[in-house]
């Protein structure tokens, strides 16, 4: 029997579609792949519609979703040798059609549930009897408010099962221990680390180099730990000392509160690891800050800062690094009356669509079954698939993972003193 192809389920299924959004992440391929060869080999049709939910939003009467275009058909031939290639065979994009649903409630307005209504009108279109949604929180609320519309419809509706599969190098998901393409990330940003530690080091010179991981630190830790860095801060440490509390008007007249960090303390936590390293004959080092400090920023930093569609400050554009870079090398200054170069760098992007190690994609693979395994086995939806330990599959319900009246995510932080986070001080620079 442990050598038999695996058992045959009953299903009604006919075609399902993949859909991919939000950001890249190493071993999206290999999820694709394998959730779609699992339905194949069941004799179900699966399409691949391309870039998230951007051509499915644009469907309409004088807009019919075209192959090659919308959507490819996803076959033996086309997913030859894809397991553990690079980037995503079917695109992305972060179109979001429930960008106006906050709330259960908004699910009765037909003018915010428009977006959603037309992208089921749209995968009902093309015949599909099940969706495969891949991506991170906001792509998993996404799913989840899709699946509520669905309920509202009358009883003799068709009805598309939804079931997702997690996706985000940062790591910090409810509900699953590692995310698809977080160590392969991680390792790229550490090889990044290791190489700047270097060019430091003949120079005498530091980097600050930010790190993607918006809401949490996994990145910007797993990269430091495995890159030698000399100190990394996310948003788990900016507690006690190291966080303050402001307020201000915003652009709609509101006041507003909102933590943020004291900006000099952290300036001064940074300086104090350069001159422990000084004492230890090391003129040079890396340190890694995790790109959702500047969340953290006193609003005067923010000014001027763009917003996307999910409410997110348009990073980037912060320039975290470069403007601890300059703050850090002025302090630097003050407290020791030496000069010592200070560069900043953002990192990340380079990260997204490496070659996947072999972890990612065995991690990867497990998810695309799961999705299959979900829907055709278990006969569920309005799940996500999770992976613990060796690769056992779970099925977490979306609302254990909702908010059931924000209808928001909640995010996975590094537990504070938990021995993830407290090998990393282990490791760096130690301070007096």
């Amino acid at each position: 029997m442990t050598l038999d192809r695996p058992t045959a389920h009953a299903h009604n299924f006919k075609r399902v579609a993949i859909l991919f959004a939000g950001g890249p992440a190493p071993a999206a391929n290999a999820v694709i792949s394998t959730a779609a060869t699992s339905f194949l080999r069941s004799g179900v049709e699966v399409l691949g519609i391309k870039h998230g939910y951007s051509n499915l939003m644009a469907f309409g009467p004088d807009r019919e979703l075209k192959e090659g275009e919308d959507y490819v058909v996803l076959n033996h031939k086309a997913l030859k040798r894809t397991r553990n290639g690079q980037g995503i065979i079917i695109g992305t994009a972060r179109a979001n059609p429930g960008k106006q649903i906050s709330h259960p409630a908004d699910l009765d307005d037909p003018e915010k549930a428009q977006p959603l209504k037309t992208v089921y009108e749209a995968l009902c279109s093309l015949g599909v009897d099940a969706l495969i949604s891949i991506g991170g929180d906001d792509t998993l609320k996404t799913a989840n408010k899709f699946s509520m519309y669905q309920e509202r419809l009358p009883d003799d509706a068709h009805r598309i099962p939804v079931v997702h599969l997690p996706k985000t190098i940062d790591n910090d998901y409810m509900g699953i221990d590692f995310t698809f393409g977080y160590f392969t990330a991680a390792d790229t940003l550490a090889t990044e680390i290791r190489n700047l530690l270097h060019d430091g080091d003949a120079g005498q010179a530091y980097f600050i180099a930010e790190t993607m991981g918006r809401s949490a630190g996994w990145l910007a830790y797993g990269a430091a730990i495995a890159g030698e860095a000399s100190l990394v801060i996310s948003v788990e440490d900016i507690t006690g000392a190291y966080r303050e509390e402001e307020t201000y008007t915003d652009a709609d007249g509101n006041e507003v509160t909102r933590p943020t960090m004291n900006v000099a303390k952290v300036v001064d936590r940074i300086v104090r690891t350069m001159t422990a390293r000084d004492k230890e004959g090391k003129k040079y080092g890396v340190i890694v800050l995790a790109e959702g400090l500047a969340e953290f920023l006193p609003q005067s930093y923010l000014a001027g800062i763009k917003r996307d569609d999910h409410g997110h400050i348009a990073i980037s554009d912060v320039d975290l690094g470069r403007r601890f870079a300059k703050l850090v090398s002025q302090r630097y200054k003050e407290v020791t009356g030496e000069s010592r170069k200070v560069n900043g760098l953002q990192l990340g992007y380079e990260a997204r669509c490496a070659a996947p190690n072999a972890f990612d994609v065995m991690l990867g693979c497990q998810l695309g079954v799961g999705a299959y395994r979900a829907l055709v086995e278990e006969k569920l939806s309005a799940i996500m698939v999770s992976v613990t330990g060796q690769l056992e599959l779970h099925y977490v319900p979306f609302s254990q993972l909702v908010d059931p009246d924000s209808l928001v995510t909640v995010v996975r932080y590094i537990e504070p003193n938990s021995d993830f986070h407290r090998l990393a001080r282990f490791l760096e620079t130690y301070v007096d």
